[in-house]
């Protein structure tokens, strides 16, 4: 049974919300502390560490490769390792895997590792080893480092009074749901769409045929992947500012919820558009 078949439309608009880096104030310790650690470790990558875990936050925070795919970031970062440090055995299978592959989880990377041989078997292989660890790390994460933004829930509550919400995340489904339930955001939340259901593009084309008209159907997110897959279904993208999460939160429940319900949101969300391309440096 799909996780769809138990979802009831209610509303005829939809929210979907981004987990890590818009509702929880998770993704810089989750970098930080557990993604290029976990990379630097499990390939031997202590000689240059600092340089390297500076460079893994610029590709996964602070740039215009934000809250992109673990295994996307992994096969950049380790091709750029691999040009500039040391030799990665399989790196370009990684990456070929990465950017052609038509799911990226533990469960994907698990069956391309057994069905490869060779190099391409032993860089899977690692990024799976990889990413189990990182999920490891982030469950003894200080649960004091685990935290909605400020104004996130209020935020959910203000648009479950009008709309479908749907959590729409690439993070693992036990991490979020864990973290969203601890902080009650699961009670404003109807379906929650995470990494082993599909690409977010994926997952809010999948609410789409449940009969919502695009036009009052909004994604709401911190990085670009978000806004890809909100422009890839015709919706609407409203951004979470990175630095200025709170503020943002506010301005949703102030301005964005009321343009959307009003028709007038296509406008709004070219300006805001910009803000959030400019806040990233694109």
């Amino acid at each position: 049974m799909s996780i769809f078949d138990t979802f009831e439309k209610k509303h005829d608009y939809l929210v979907c919300v981004d987990s890590d880096g818009c509702v929880m104030d998770t993704m810089n310790c989750k970098h930080f502390h557990c993604f290029g650690p976990c990379m630097v470790t499990e390939w031997g990558l202590e000689e240059w560490k600092t340089e390297i875990l500076d460079r893994w936050n610029v590709i996964n925070l602070f740039s215009m490769t934000r809250g992109i795919n673990r295994f996307k970031g992994l096969a950049m970062a380790l091709k750029e390792i691999d040009g500039k440090y040391t030799k990665i055995t399989g790196v370009d299978a990684l990456v070929e895997w990465a950017n052609t592959a038509p799911a990226l989880s533990n469960d994907a990377v698990a069956k391309a590792a057994e069905a490869a041989d060779g190099d391409a078997k032993l860089v899977l292989s690692k990024a799976l080893s990889w990413s189990k660890a990182v999920n490891a790390a982030i469950v003894l994460l200080d649960e004091s480092l685990k935290v909605p933004y400020a104004g996130a829930k209020e935020g959910l509550a203000a648009a479950h009074t009008f709309a479908d919400v749907a959590m729409v995340s690439s993070a693992n489904r036990d991490a979020v749901e864990e973290e969203w339930g601890k902080f009650g955001l699961l009670a404003h939340t109807d379906i929650v769409l995470a990494q082993d259901v599909g690409s977010k593009a994926a997952c809010i084309g999948a609410m789409l045929k449940f009969g919502y008209d695009p036009d009052k159907v909004i994604m709401i997110g911190d990085a670009p992947g978000d806004c890809d897959a909100a422009e890839k279904n015709g919706v609407h993208y409203y951004p979470i500012l990175v630095n200025r999460e709170k503020e943002s939160w506010e301005e949703a429940v102030e301005v964005a919820f009321d343009k959307l319900q009003s028709g007038a949101y296509a406008p709004y969300g070219t300006q805001k558009k910009q803000e959030f391309l400019a806040n990233l440096g694109g």
